[in-house]
């Protein structure tokens, strides 16, 4: 491979450690460095000032939306701006009851557990977290069968921040903890723009306005992967010998990556070219939809989907999932007789 291919084989979604430390340093460290999601901010500072003047623990939190819009950055401003350790954990890893106690008993007064992913929390996990949210009890069964018995220890007031990129996946008992519930949404690309130039300064990058512009329309109106695409075109105009970042480097490097002008990548142009020249534009079940394209029912829904639907490139149906219009122009197909009905 050579060294540009080398370079810019880190566009591949597992990051490397390079990536995830350059990722933790483009974090924003104070509210005015968050770009974006105003409403929220706002509510958040005021939950927060209010808690400050009553002297307690704010209310626990639940932030939902896709995956890269800030809900982890969100988290360590909250920390941040009451003074508080923020412990990260992720539903998956709180395998059983005594991970999740681990992580409670080792809390300080006032601490901010964020869990990830929290809808993938298992059910005795959730029932343990239910009093620890509430009345800030551990209740622990130790042993088993007659002999078994129940302690309760005393937790400190602490917050719990969750985050889940499917809402109606966390179960109504868990759901209704939460004190404050914010969903986050897609950027404009004027905000996205700055999130560009926020993150080229930090790393030291020098980067016109055009170019900034054209990695925000194709960064699929998410932070993360505009940070992810402001790296890869870096890398590729160090390789070129270039010091400023011009709008031809970041033409030349989408190229190579095989992004379009509206972030479309390869796997989600072969999830809509699929639906046309499979299925004859849908509808079609997404069970069929993974098989045919050798995806995971997953990636399909938390990677592909959600930015498809937002440009209109997809709709979903009751019987599955269709091209638009939209998504035939672009690609360049003509919509058949056939399902002019259908689309209309």
């Amino acid at each position: 491979m050579s060294s540009l291919g080398q370079n810019l084989k880190a566009n591949n979604p597992t990051e490397s450690k390079e990536d995830e430390i350059l990722d933790s340093t483009l974090r924003p460290r104070k509210w005015d460095e968050y770009i974006g999601q105003e409403k929220i901010k706002k509510n958040i500072r005021i939950i927060i000032e209010a808690a400050k003047k009553r002297k307690e623990a704010p209310e626990h939190i639940l932030l939902y939306g896709n995956s890269g819009l800030g809900k982890t950055s969100l988290a360590y401003l909250i920390g941040r701006e009451i003074g508080a350790d923020v412990r990260i954990s992720a539903g998956p890893s709180i395998e059983k009851p005594g991970d999740l106690a681990a992580l409670l008993t080792n809390l300080s007064e006032r601490d901010i557990l964020f869990i990830d992913e929290c809808h993938r929390l298992n059910k005795v996990c959730e029932e343990i977290l239910y009093p620890a949210m509430e009345d800030y009890k551990l209740h622990l069964v130790l042993g088993k069968g007659p002999m078994a018995r129940t302690m309760d220890l005393d937790l400190p007031r602490f917050t719990i921040i969750g985050a889940t990129t499917h809402l109606g996946m966390l179960s109504a008992p868990l759901r209704n903890r939460f004190g404050a519930i914010f969903q986050l949404d897609f950027y404009k690309v004027e905000e996205i723009m700055k999130i560009i130039f926020r993150s080229a300064r930090i790393l030291n990058i020098k980067i016109e306005e055009e170019a900034a512009e054209l990695i925000a329309r194709s960064s699929r109106l998410t932070p993360r992967v505009a940070n992810r695409l402001l790296k890869r075109v870096r890398d590729f105009a160090q390789v070129e010998g270039r010091e400023v970042i011009t709008k031809e480097i970041v033409q030349k490097t989408f190229d190579f990556l095989e992004i379009d002008e509206i972030g479309l990548e390869q796997g989600d142009r072969k999830i809509i070219e699929t639906i046309i020249t499979k299925f004859n534009g849908g509808p079609v079940g997404l069970k069929t939809l993974a098989a045919a394209t050798s995806e995971e029912e997953s990636t399909i829904l938390d990677i592909y989907e959600p930015y498809l639907l937002q440009i209109g490139f997809i709709e979903r149906t009751i019987k599955g999932r269709c091209a638009t219009p939209l998504a035939y122009k672009h690609l360049g197909f003509k919509i058949k007789s056939s399902q002019k009905k259908l689309l209309s």
